[in-house]
């Protein structure tokens, strides 16, 4: 009897059960849904039939109006509740499929608010959407790119795992537009236009091991211009609100004690910083008005990288400001995490920068421990080098850069973090 009451105790608690199915983030408009709300889009036409004739799609047209696009009639779209029971197709507890009265089957799922596509996984493994943030100038669209050729070629392989765009019309458009100017050419891309569509680059991180769910990653490039515009960041506050993570990007250069320091190491003339960049407090300040008040408490729990971006910048402190930045700063020392999240490694990394922006920003760092309650604090150089007249010399070596995307893959324990 003893044996057994003491089995009782020693019994460890089962493993938490996988849902039965995920909520879904719509990637395009980043309404949350469940899974059952989806609509379909017809695989065909009938002429003779209004219902399955082209026509508008007025939601998708009122999201692309947004961003001042327009769309050609499309196929009808089709309410799974209009489909009886025997026609839906269900994949792991997901409708998927749903076949039409004319016997045709369709698996192209859209949001039902704005009626964009939905990738062939939502609903079945968990929608993690990764925001970049920051304001004008630091070098979003710069570091999404070294970002993502990083987790490709490098980081994927770290961690068993591959990370491919969800469309060939992702992989395309990155390549051309992204991958191929900065990585091919060493041209630097040119600042992100807010009236224009701002496409999210939908990518997955897929492991090897069939166990483990894969990690849909949304990368959406929110034009620094916009972070601290109110109406332009109403458009994009649900998809803040909804992300797993977010990547708060913070220029050296936004900071004026350590922009007055760098002026003569780069070269640049009086003045031409403090037109060219706003303060980091004032995008915090954004964020706060649109989505963070709205939130218990006036807090986000989002996990939140905060990261220094251009750190090979920061050489030109090395020298006389010893107390900012030492030779021998882990900033400028290349590390690989393989595995898991190298806790010694990111300790060192996130006490040093968050005290070399307690010393040169405190209120920024300040107003981050007020609103943000879990930040973590990392220095990138996406290209390694600073470009000199919108161009790169030499081979591009990103230092770092995928050091905070690690940091929020363990914080939604998909790694482990350990001392390696």
């Amino acid at each position: 009897m003893l044996d057994f009451i003491k089995g009782l105790f020693d019994k460890k608690p089962a493993p938490p059960q996988r849902p039965p199915y995920y909520s879904i983030v719509c990637p395009h408009c980043f309404s949350r849904f469940e899974p059952e709300e989806v609509v379909f889009r017809a695989a065909h036409t009938k002429e003779n039939d209004s219902e399955f004739a082209l026509q508008e799609d007025e939601r998708l047209n009122a999201w692309r109006r947004k961003f001042r696009l327009s769309q050609p009639d499309m196929e009808a779209v089709i309410d799974p509740t209009t489909i009886p029971p025997e026609n839906r197709t269900y994949t792991e507890n997901v409708l998927t499929a749903v076949t039409d009265r004319y016997g045709v089957l369709t698996r192209r799922r859209l949001c039902p608010g704005c009626h964009n596509e939905l990738p062939v996984s939502a609903g079945r493994t968990p929608s993690n959407i990764i925001s970049i943030v920051g304001a004008s100038q630091v070098g979003k669209s710069v570091y999404m790119t070294s970002l993502i050729h990083t987790l490709q070629t490098t980081t994927a392989a770290n961690f068993d795992a591959a990370c491919m765009p969800l469309t060939a019309d992702i992989s395309r458009k990155f390549r051309q537009n992204y991958h191929e100017p900065i990585f091919e050419r060493g041209t630097m891309l040119g600042s992100t236009n807010p009236n224009e569509q701002q496409e999210p680059f939908i990518f997955q991180f897929v492991f090897k091991d069939s166990r483990r769910a894969p990690l849909t990653l949304v990368f959406f490039d929110v034009a620094g211009e916009g972070m601290v515009e109110r109406d332009y960041l109403d458009i994009y506050a649900s998809h803040i609100q909804n992300s797993s993570g977010i990547l708060f990007l913070v220029d050296p250069l936004q900071i004026r004690t350590i922009r007055d320091k760098i002026r003569l190491g780069v070269g640049e003339e009086e003045g031409e910083f403090a037109s060219r960049y706003d303060e980091p407090r004032e995008v915090i300040i954004s964020l706060f008005e649109n989505f963070i008040a709205h939130q218990q408490g006036s807090r986000t729990p989002i996990p939140t990288a905060v990261v220094l971006t251009k750190s090979d910048m920061l050489q030109y402190l090395k020298e006389d400001d010893s107390e900012y930045i030492r030779g021998n700063s882990n900033v400028f020392r290349p590390v690989v995490h393989k595995g898991a999240l190298n806790q010694t490694e990111f300790e060192n990394i996130n006490g040093e920068i968050r005290r070399f922006i307690e010393k040169v920003d405190r209120p920024f760092v300040d107003a981050l421990d007020v609103y943000f309650e879990n930040t973590a604090y990392f220095a990138v150089s996406a290209l390694g080098t600073n470009p000199v007249k919108g161009q790169v010399g030499g081979v591009i070596q990103p230092l770092r850069v995928d050091e905070p995307f690690i940091w929020l893959l363990q914080q939604l324990q998909y790694i482990d973090r350990r001392d390696v």
